[in-house]
């Protein structure tokens, strides 16, 4: 009997002269030198390489915030729901650490975000290889146990939200979802011209040079322009954005592409635009109106503390909300969205929304 593979990792990016030094209690105890720039995408793709290293089938996996007495967030119900691998940023994002935490506990831990279901798991665990040969019935199946479209999409909103820095453009950052659900399990996407057309991103060579500065992605056409290609082929440098069960991204992928191009919205900004997916993503099916924490929906959209209720005043003037109200003691955020077929209603008295 092997003992159980401690499934937490941290990293601290410390400061000194020439630039930060990453941290690592197991395997730098000297710290490593890095620049500025390439600072966080060090940080993801160490922590990577320890989670490729410990990895565990899922029936051994456990909360490893329950195993700490849950210090990490403050008191709730208790532990449920599958253990994830959750990713902290803590200390303004000078530590962060990956572990395996329940779904509780992850939505009670402050600055966490879910990573996508991805090929750092244990290979007993891993769906089968979506690039090879393999039965109908074996894809049919394995797109049951998936997730939906929809929590593919906020799971990816969420993880993004730590993995780049909140300076990224709302532009950026559409792409960036985009090319994380399309990419295939080696990293690399394809982005063909006319569904950049579609995102309203075609033309904006400096939406992948913000990726590049930020070492998020590489595009492998260098020096070529936008206009004279027809498709854009790009490597994922994040190791935590690339995921398994590529049928099931791209529907995940076309599915936020069909909210973002939706006849009300092409005339917005891309900053609304990025609100009204993350609106969609975080909205029950079953409840006409739907309530999350408005922090919550800020970090998904890289916003500060203030501009969300600006945002979400001209999705109401679009017709693609019918209200929304903002509680300011509880900051929970509670919002009806319009049916496809709802005309546009005229535009009440804004509510106030807390940082605005």
């Amino acid at each position: 009997m092997h003992p159980p593979v401690p499934r937490t990792w941290t990293v601290e990016l410390r400061p000194q002269h020439g630039g930060p030094a990453l941290y690592c209690p197991r395997c730098s105890p000297h710290g490593q030198a890095l620049q500025a720039t390439s600072a966080r995408p060090a940080a993801l793709a160490h922590l990577a390489r320890h989670a490729r290293s410990d990895a565990l089938p899922a029936h051994l996996r456990t909360c490893q915030c329950h195993e700490r007495g849950c210090r990490w967030h403050p008191r709730h119900r208790g532990c449920a729901g599958p253990v994830l691998l959750v990713l902290t940023r803590e200390h303004g994002g000078r530590t962060w650490r990956l572990a395996d935490i329940c779904a509780s506990c992850a939505t009670a831990t402050p600055n966490a975000a879910v990573v996508p279901d991805t090929t750092l798991t244990a290979p007993s665990a891993q769906h089968p290889s979506e690039d090879g040969p393999g039965s109908g019935r074996g894809k049919r199946a394995r797109r049951r146990r998936g997730p939906s479209e929809q929590v593919r999409v906020q799971d990816m909103l969420s993880y993004l939200a730590s993995a780049l820095p909140v300076g990224i453009c709302p532009e950026a950052r559409l792409l960036a979802v985009q090319c994380a659900l399309r990419a295939d399990n080696r990293g690399q996407v394809r982005m063909p011209i006319g569904l950049l057309r579609s995102l309203r991103l075609a033309h904006d060579p400096a939406l992948w040079t913000e990726l590049e500065q930020h070492c998020w992605l590489r595009v492998l056409q260098p020096g070529t322009t936008l206009p004279h290609v027809r498709t854009l082929t790009a490597q994922l440098i994040d190791p935590l954005s690339r995921a398994p069960g590529r049928p099931d991204r791209l529907q995940a992928a076309d599915w936020a592409l069909r909210i973002t191009a939706a006849a009300p919205l092409r005339a917005l900004p891309a900053n609304a635009r990025l609100s009204a997916l993350a609106l969609a993503a975080h909205h029950s099916p079953g409840h006409a109106r739907t309530g999350v924490e408005a922090d919550r929906l800020r970090r998904a959209c890289g916003l500060h503390s203030s501009g969300l209720g600006t945002l979400l005043d001209q999705l109401l003037a679009a017709g693609t909300l019918t209200s929304w109200t903002c509680d300011p003691a509880t900051d929970e955020l509670h919002w009806t969205p319009s049916q496809p077929t709802t005309r546009p209603h005229p535009t009440p008295a804004p509510p106030v929304c807390p940082g605005d």
